[in-house]
C-alpha cells in the first residue's frame, strides 16, 4: 500500500516548505559569506525577486532529493553496490540487516529495509511533493501570471520524471500516481514499463519545453531545459529510440551552456560544484550553525571508515578490483576515482590512511575530493569530517556526450560517434599523447564496446553502471566474472517490490518475477 504520509499534516506543511529551499550558489562556493539555506529576510520574503508564489512548494520537492533514502544510503545500495564496479565495504556484517548482503551478491530480500525505504521515499515524499505543486497551481484562482504557473509545473514535472525514471529502472512494473490522492484511493495498480516510459517522456518533454536554459545566479541549482533534455535523452536511450536519443542529446550539446573544460579531478572538488560540466546536481549546504539541516549523507555513507580524525564516514560502496583493473594504462581518472588504502603517498590534502577494515583496500575518491579540510574545520565536529555539504552529481555533460556517441553508433553514424567519444577521452588525456589512444574503429560492435568501456570509466561510482549493464544485456556475464555469482537473469535486474507494500495493498500490487 502506498503510504502517502503527509495527508495528516497538510496544515503544517507550509512551515516545512519554507525551511526546505535549495542552496543557491555559484561554481565556487563561499562557505563563510552565505545566507543559510532556507532563511528568509525582509528582502526576499515571501519569495526572491524573479521567483514566484509556488517557490515554497517547489523548493520542498527539491529538498526531498537530499534524503538519505532518495540519493544517499538506500539509493547507493541499489544503484552502485549491486554493480561490478563496487563492493559493500565496511566490516563483514555491517549493513547486512539493512539488506546490503543481498545488494552485494544477490538476491535482494523482499523485506530488505533499503528497498522499502526507496519505495516509500520516492512515492510518499518526492512524487507526493511534485503532485502537490501541480495541485497548488491548479487550485490557484488569483491573478498569478500563466508563465509563472507553467514554470512551476515544469519544475515539478522534471523532478517527477526523474523520480519515475529511477523507480522504473529499480522496480520495473510500478504504479503511476499523477495527483494528490486521499488515503482511501492511495493504492494504485502497477503499470507496465512501456506505459511508465510514456508517462516519463511526457513529463520530461513538458519540462524541456518550459524550463529556462539558465537561471539567474541566485536560483542556481534549479532544473533547466538542459537538465530535462539530458534526462530525456537517457530515457530514449533505455528505450533504444536511438534517433530520438541522439537528437535530444544534441539539443544539450548545441546549447553551448555546458562544456568539458573542467578537469576531471576538479569536478569533484567543492570548487567544481555547479561548474560548466554540471547539468543537474542535488544542492547541499552545511556550516557551524546548520550542520545537518540542509546537507545530505551521500559522502558520509561512502567516506573512509576510520577512527578519530580519520573517521570520514561509514565505509560503504567501495570501488571493486574489477573496476581497478578496467582502467587503461596511464588513465589519470583512476586517481580521481579510487582512494587506495593504505595510501601510497599523501593525498591532495596531505593526508595518509591506513587500512581500517581488513577487507577494505579502496574507497570512493570522488567523495573524498569534496571533503576539503578547510571546510571541515568551519563546519566542525563529526559532521564536518563527514562532509554533509557535498552536492550529489545527478547528470554531467560527459554523460550526455557519451549518450550521443552510443545513439549515433547504433544509428550507423559512425563518425559522429567517434567524434563525441574522442571529446571525452581528450579531456581525460589532458594533452598527454602517450595515453588513451584515439579510438578509430568503424566496426559497429567494436565501437559499441569502446563506448561502453568509456561510460564505465568516465562515470565510475556515479550511479549508472548497474543500470547500464542491465540495459546492455551483459549483467550476468560481468557480475559473475566479478564474483557476484548469485545474480540470476530474469530476477535480479530488478529489485523486489517491497513485501510490506504488497501486503498492505491486499493483493493490488504483485511481486516481480523470481522473488
Amino acid at each position: 500500500m502506498l503510504k502517502l504520509k503527509r495527508y495528516e499534516v497538510v496544515a503544517a506543511l507550509a512551515i516545512v516548505l519554507i525551511t526546505s529551499a535549495l542552496v543557491l550558489q555559484s561554481c565556487n562556493k563561499d562557505f563563510l559569506n552565505r545566507q543559510p539555506l532556507g532563511q528568509y529576510t525582509s528582502d526576499n520574503y515571501p519569495y526572491p525577486v524573479g521567483g514566484g508564489p509556488y517557490d515554497q512548494f517547489v523548493y520542498a520537492a527539491y529538498s526531498s532529493l537530499r534524503d538519505y533514502k532518495v540519493t544517499d544510503y538506500a539509493f547507493i545500495s541499489a544503484v552502485s553496490i549491486r554493480s561490478d564496479d563496487a563492493d559493500k565495504g565496511s566490516s563483514l556484517f555491517d549493513g547486512v540487516s539493512y539488506g546490503l548482503g543481498g545488494a552485494d551478491n544477490f538476491p535482494v530480500a523482499v523485506n530488505a529495509q533499503f528497498v522499502n525505504e526507496l519505495w516509500t521515499a520516492y512515492y510518499g515524499d518526492l512524487i507526493y511533493k511534485c503532485n502537490y505543486v501541480l495541485q497548488q497551481v491548479a487550485k490557484d484562482t488569483t491573478a498569478t501570471p500563466e508563465a509563472t504557473k507553467t514554470l512551476a509545473r515544469a519544475e515539478a514535472r522534471f523532478l517527477r520524471g526523474y523520480a519515475y525514471f529511477t523507480l522504473e529502472r529499480l522496480f520495473g512494473n510500478i504504479p503511476i500516481i499523477d495527483s494528490v490522492l486521499d488515503i482511501q484511493n492511495s493504492v494504485v495498480p502497477q503499470s507496465d514499463p512501456a506505459t511508465v516510459y510514456t508517462f516519463i517522456e511526457q513529463d520530461l518533454q513538458y519540462a524541456a519545453a518550459n524550463l529556462p536554459l539558465t537561471w539567474d545566479p541566485k536560483f542556481l541549482g534549479r532544473a533547466t531545459s538542459g537538465a530535462a533534455n539530458g534526462l530525456l535523452a537517457k530515457v530514449y536511450l533505455y528505450e533504444k529510440k536511438w534517433d530520438q536519443a541522439m537528437q535530444t542529446a544534441a539539443i544539450v550539446i548545441n546549447s553551448t551552456v555546458y562544456n568539458l573544460n573542467t578537469s576531471y579531478q576538479d569536478i569533484w572538488k567543492n570548487s567544481g560544484e555547479n561548474c560548466s560540466e554540471s547539468i543537474f546536481e542535488v544542492q547541499c549546504y552545511a556550516d557551524a550553525n546548520h550542520q545537518t539541516d540542509y546537507g545530505c549523507q551521500y559522502a558520509e555513507v561512502q567516506g573512509v571508515r576510520g577512527v578519530g580524525p580519520q573517521d570520514f564516514g561509514w565505509g560503504f560502496n567501495n570501488p571493486s578490483h574489477q573496476l581497478h583493473l578496467a582502467y587503461e594504462p596511464g588513465d589519470p581518472r583512476i586517481n580521481s576515482t579510487i582512494l587506495f588504502v593504505p595510501t601510497p603517498a599523501p593525498t591532495i590534502f596531505g593526508e595518509t590512511f591506513g587500512r581500517p577494515e581488513p577487507n577494505d583496500s579502496m574507497y570512493n575518491m570522488k567523495v573524498y575530493l569534496g571533503n576539503d579540510p578547510g571546510i571541515r574545520s568551519k563546519v566542525g565536529g563529526l559532521v564536518g569530517q563527514h562532509a554533509w555539504w557535498e552536492d550529489v552529481r545527478i547528470l554531467r555533460y560527459a554523460d550526455v556526450v557519451l549518450m550521443y556517441a552510443e545513439a549515433a553508433n547504433e544509428s550507423g553514424q559512425t563518425n559522429e560517434a567517434l567524434e563525441k567519444l574522442e571529446w571525452v577521452r581528450a579531456r581525460a588525456r589532458n594533452g598527454n599523447a602517450a595515453i588513451l589512444p584515439k579510438v578509430t574503429t568503424t566496426d559497429k560492435a567494436q565501437l559499441r564496446s569502446a563506448i561502453q568501456h568509456e561510460r564505465r570509466i568516465e562515470l565510475a561510482m556515479e550511479h549508472e553502471r548497474f543500470f547500464d549493464i542491465v540495459r546492455w544485456g551483459i549483467a550476468a556475464d560481468v557480475l559473475h566474472a566479478a564474483g557476484k555469482v548469485n545474480f540470476q537473469t530474469g530476477r535480479d535486474e530488478l529489485l523486489p517490490i517491497p513485501q510490506v507494500q504488497i501486503d498492505l495493498s491486499k493483493g493490488v500490487l504483485h511481486q516481480n518475477p523470481g522473488y
